[in-house]
């Protein structure tokens, strides 16, 4: 159970931060983070749970994640739905602690999307659902590749954390204004029951595309990665 609690925690953390910071301070008046801030804000939500939790349940925070560690031979099957349930818990616990935040400004509309992932009208630049596919299998698929080379036991040791943890902003610093950037599950659900609507409509497609690429990403580290 204290790998579950840590990926319930962590999954909080991660939404909770990077999600966060999209609603709370991405536009804040004069001195908004940016999409740059929001950005480096989920990458930070990985690198220090990585480094608080990693020890304990390996620090996915993603069931895309989990999925594909499954699929590249560096996670058993019969963790993946408790592991699962645990990370979409853990995201919409922090949602709903968003929720109580973010209303309790003024003017306050979850019509503004809430940090929720989408595509076509409700995507940031209006991309369509095969940019959006496209872009959420290939993110997924390269963030996998990072994870899993990071996380090797030829690399160097103790930096893994850093690696993903940017890999994370980068996809963000791409991806956002096509989708909002999921590769994430846990993540887009967290926000999306909220706002119900559209972005539970449009909510398959962050649960799909981030699978599809983990495991895309999975057999390709595989094929690369093995020791010849």
């Amino acid at each position: 159970m204290n790998k579950y609690g840590a990926e319930f925690i962590g999954t909080f953390w991660l939404v909770l931060g990077g999600c966060g910071s999209a609603v709370l301070a991405a536009a804040f008046p004069e001195v908004g983070i940016g999409l740059a801030g929001v950005s480096l804000a989920f990458g930070l939500t990985v690198l220090t749970m990585a480094y608080a939790i990693g020890h304990i349940s390996g620090c996915h925070l993603n069931p895309a994640v989990s999925i594909g560690l499954w699929a590249g031979g560096r996670f058993p099957a019969n963790q993946l739905l408790p592991y699962i349930a645990a990370q979409v818990l853990g995201g919409l616990a922090a949602g709903g602690v968003l929720y109580l935040i973010a209303t309790g400004k003024a003017g306050f509309d979850l019509a503004g999307g809430f940090a929720s992932n989408g595509f076509g009208e409700h995507s940031p630049g209006l991309y369509s659902m095969q940019a959006a596919l496209v872009t959420e299998i290939v993110m997924t698929m390269m963030f996998l590749i990072v994870i899993l080379g990071a996380t090797d036991k030829r690399a160097p040791q103790g930096f893994a954390p850093i690696a993903i943890g940017l890999c994370l902003t980068l996809i963000h610093l791409i991806s956002i204004p096509v989708t909002n950037t999921s590769v994430n599950p846990a993540r887009s659900t967290a926000v999306a029951l909220y706002v119900g609507d559209w972005a539970v409509a449009q909510l398959w497609l962050f649960w799909v595309a981030p699978i599809v690429g983990a495991i895309l990403g999975a057999r390709i580290y595989r094929f690369i990665g093995c020791e010849k």
